[in-house]
């Protein structure tokens, strides 16, 4: 009961925190992070479109056990029936999952074919390679601009302006964050420079390998202004949980005055886009 108390008061704490919110793994979640790209959307979408067809079979099957168990145990079936075909069961269980299989599968191919085909070329390409246990971004732009991103240290908190856990939220704040323009298509290539790493972004709805030796492409278009949250998703070694990935989305403005000043101070840059995002002390992270 304690835990579950714990647990509320953190929910409420974190909803009610300055007018944040965030794309991040929150206590008790059940449902997938808000979308904040049309890939995602699509993605819950089909999610709830498969529910319709999972629980009324899940339901179905547990009737069938239960009334199969009850009519024909022994003490009330005595004879068992001798019967072992049926013409009319073996077209229903034969047609029936065909028909539900199609039913899943048109839209299933059509979702996979989005995810592999950007509706526009990107107008910026980011490299985005998996280290033990950071992530190194190069943005492939007229003059390359790269940098290191790795988890926040609790020490380092203050000096950087990232107190708040609701905004910057333990094991997913990072000292350098990746910066995107809103609405706009980003390419991503994916490698790794020593073991795999997954490079995953639940609110986009991405997710590739980072592989030593190969590069994997994902793209998105976020539409949402906002600090989002990921994190690798390949077991990589003893730091894996602590291999955060985050993804800033401002407006366009913003980003090029970021872009212009991070190739000579990328830390001033950061706070200086803090500090613009924030308006004072509120900012929108992620996912409404």
């Amino acid at each position: 009961m304690r835990r579950l108390l714990s647990s509320a008061g953190a929910i409420a704490a974190f909803l009610a925190s300055a007018g944040a919110y965030a794309a991040q793994p929150t206590p008790w979640q059940t449902r997938f992070q808000p979308a904040a790209t049309d890939i995602m959307a699509q993605t819950e979408w089909f999610e709830k479109y498969t529910l319709w067809f999972i629980i009324p079979i899940t339901l179905l099957v547990l009737f069938l056990l239960a009334w199969c168990i009850l009519k024909y145990r022994a003490s009330v079936n005595s004879t068992p029936s001798r019967i072992s075909h049926n013409t009319l069961i073996e077209v229903i269980w034969t047609v029936g999952p065909v028909v539900v299989l199609l039913f899943l599968a048109v839209p299933s191919f059509q979702l996979l074919t989005a995810q592999y085909t950007p509706g526009e070329e990107a107008k910026l390409t980011v490299k985005a390679t998996g280290n033990q246990w950071n992530w190194d971004y190069e943005y492939q732009v007229e003059e390359p601009l790269s940098f290191n991103s790795a988890m926040m240290p609790d020490a380092d908190r203050a000096a950087a302006g990232k107190e708040d856990r609701a905004i910057y939220p333990r094991l997913l704040a990072v000292d350098n964050e990746m910066v995107v323009p809103v609405n706009t298509m980003v390419r991503v290539l994916v490698t790794a420079a020593d073991v795999i790493h997954a490079f995953a972004m639940p609110a986009f709805g991405i997710k590739t390998d980072a592989v030593p030796g190969r590069i994997n492409e994902i793209w998105f278009r976020a539409n949402k202004e906002g600090l989002y949250y990921g994190q690798c998703s390949e077991l990589c070694g003893k730091d894996h949980a602590f291999m955060p990935i985050a993804i800033r989305v401002v407006n366009d403005a913003q980003y090029t005055t970021w872009l212009a000043a991070a190739k000579t101070d990328l830390d001033g840059a950061n706070k200086a886009l803090m500090a613009a995002v924030d308006g004072g002390g509120s900012v929108t992270v992620a996912g409404n």
